[in-house]
């Protein structure tokens, strides 16, 4: 769980609390406010939890206000266990890193927003396309929403593997771009993000 800042046109803050299932890389919170306490945190977080039939084993989060508060502490007394990031390492947060690059890059960065509303509804329609539509390697190129939570028992489709290593797959999993020789090796593809 973390929080990312944004700014409507007029130079008012954006906040937005994210959280992401670190096995079925779905996006489980969408909170977006000016401001936000630790009671609407762990409002919400009580929603969520309920909607997704209880809470996890644990929360990982930095120690950021809202996550170190008295209210979140109750909160999770007895529920779900905390577990704190050090300062100044974001790796050791990834799934959720890497979840914040994609909003950034992919919503944040190409919207200015003109109201608070307008920025929920946009970046809730961001987490919605991840959860139903963005295909993650790390399921098998199966989309959160359909991945290994709805497989119950079934394996887990592996990734294709190379035969011909001028062949590499692209991100779309339908989609094989042929290398020329003498092109990039393998290597020196960009990697698919998470």
């Amino acid at each position: 769980m973390t929080f990312q800042f944004d700014s409507t046109v007029d130079g008012k803050a954006i906040k937005i609390a994210s959280m992401i299932d670190e096995h079925t890389r779905q996006s489980l919170l969408n909170i977006v406010e000016r401001s936000m306490t630790a009671q609407r945190l762990t409002d919400e977080l009580d929603q969520t939890f309920t909607l997704w039939g209880g809470p996890p084993l644990v929360l990982r989060m930095d120690n950021g206000p809202e996550f170190i508060s008295h209210v979140l502490q109750q909160f999770c007394r007895d529920r779900v266990g905390i577990s704190y990031i050090p300062p100044g390492t974001p790796w050791n947060n990834g799934h959720i890193e890497s979840f914040n690059n994609r909003l950034q890059k992919e919503c944040l960065n190409r919207n200015h927003w003109t109201s608070l509303l307008e920025a929920r509804v946009v970046i809730e329609d961001f987490k919605d396309d991840h959860n139903h539509r963005h295909r993650h390697s790390s399921l098998g190129y199966l989309t959160p929403s359909w991945g290994p939570s709805r497989l119950r028992g079934r394996t887990l489709p592996t990734a294709p593997t190379l035969t011909n290593p001028w062949v590499a797959r692209s991100t779309d999993i339908n989609h094989t771009v042929a290398l020329e020789h003498g092109g990039p090796t393998i290597g020196d593809l960009p990697r698919d993000s998470e």
